[in-house]
Formats: C-alpha cells, structure tokens, sequence
C-alpha cells in the first residue's frame, strides 16, 4: 500500500514537472521573437548607414568640377558685338564681314539714321561721297545701278560704277584683313591728297580704326601702299560704322 503512494507520489510529482516545464516554454517565446524585432530595428539602421558614403569624401570629391564652370567663363574669349565693342574690337568684326562681302553684318553696324559715307580717297566729300542707308547696303551687291563715286585722282574721270565693282576698286582692294598694320586713331598712310578726317568726324565724338599696307609689288618701291580707314560714332560704350575711307599713293 506504501508502495503504492509512492509510485503515486512520484508520477504526480513527475507530471507537475512536466507542467511546469510547459508553463515555462511560453516565457522563452519572447526571447525567440524579440530576434526579428531587432532585426527590423538594426535594418533601419543599415538603410541609415547607406547614405553615409554620400557624404564620404568620394562622394565630395566633384565639388572640384563644380568650380569649372566658373573657370570657363572668366576666359574672355573673342569679343562680342553685345558687351559693347571698344573700336578696335568693332573694327575687327567690320573687316571680317568686308573681307568676307557679308552686307548683312556690314549693315548692322552701321548708323540707323545717318547710314554710311563711302570715300573713295583721303579727303572726304560731303557733297559727293555716296551715303548707304543700311537696307540699301543689304542689297548693294546685287544693285545693277551704276553711281558716281567722285572722279579718279589725276585723271579726273568720273568714277562710275556699280557698287560691286566699286567695292573690288575702293573698299576691299587689298588684305587688309591679314597683311596690315592697324592703327587707333593714327593716320599711317600719307599721300598727297589732302587728309580732312578729323574735320569731318570729330576725335571728339569719334573713333577711327585704319588698316594700312605698306606696299604690295616690291617693284613698285611703296608707290602702290593702301590704306583703309574705318570710321565709327561714339554712342556711349558702343561704336556705330559712318565712314568707310580708302586711300591710296595718287599722283
């Protein structure tokens, strides 16, 4: 009968154990899913950490490109008919479009009102030289019009011609654009024909830029020497083209 209690004793005993033991498991439960908590808190903190190159020097290293653009447009470069042009600088950009016949730069440069004067020697004839408004110079090449630009020095012919071949003779008869001295408000060439530029545009209110090529044929000794002579009203800052003087050695 003892016996028997105890064998009863025991498997109650062993059955609280087992209770306890599942009673126990739940409280562990926690700890198992306090694992995944964490990870969803320290995945946030990788996701956080991904951006931390951005501010890593590699990543701060084109700041230097960023300056670049600075750089580049500090360099001056070739002027600008906008900035405005000194006389020189407007001198440079008429030649081109006289080298090149190019009318419609020619013409923009040239003064609203008063046009351009055309002389075909040193002294300037405000009675005779011929004036182009600019929408005449626009078309001037294809103008079948022959006009009288004054007479020939030493021969005293008219000079009758239409404005092309009037440009071939007296306007772009030379490289003035490559094989010249250039010169800001300073005579170069000097013949005998009487020099009355600065009577007619005073240094005052103008600026005159002249190309002059010494001599052509070396045969020749200098008697064959041009000289063009590009004359512009000071606007402010800005340069308006007015006169367009050649010159040339004459008898």
């Amino acid at each position: 009968m003892y016996k028997a209690r105890s064998i009863g004793f025991a498997a109650l005993t062993a059955g609280m154990l087992m209770l306890a033991a599942c009673s126990s498991a739940p409280e562990e439960a926690p700890a198992t899913t306090s694992t995944p908590e964490q990870t969803q808190t320290s995945a946030p903190a990788t996701t956080a950490a991904v951006p931390s190159p951005s501010a890593s020097p590699a990543t701060v290293a084109p700041s230097p490109e960023a300056t670049e653009p600075p750089l580049v447009a500090e360099d001056p470069g070739p002027p600008e008919e906008g900035t405005p042009p000194t006389a020189l600088e407007a001198a440079t950009t008429v030649m081109r479009a006289l080298k090149s016949g190019n009318m419609e730069t020619l013409a923009a440069w040239v003064h609203r009102d008063r046009g351009v004067r055309f002389s075909p020697y040193a002294y300037v004839d405000v009675d005779k030289d011929i004036v182009l408004s600019q929408d005449e110079l626009k078309a001037a090449m294809q103008d079948p019009v022959k006009r009288e630009w004054r007479e020939f020095a030493g021969t005293g012919e008219l000079i009758k011609l239409t404005f092309a071949d009037y440009y071939k003779r007296f306007v772009y008869d030379a490289d003035f654009s490559g094989k010249s001295e250039v010169a800001l408000n300073q005579g170069l060439g000097q013949g005998t024909t009487l020099n009355n530029l600065n009577e007619v545009y005073p240094k005052e209110t103008h600026d005159f830029v002249e190309y002059h090529i010494a001599g052509i044929d070396p045969s020749l000794e200098g008697m064959d020497w041009r000289s063009l002579r590009l004359v512009f009203e000071k606007n402010g800052q800005d340069h308006i083209l007015v006169g367009i003087i050649h010159d040339q050695w004459t008898p």
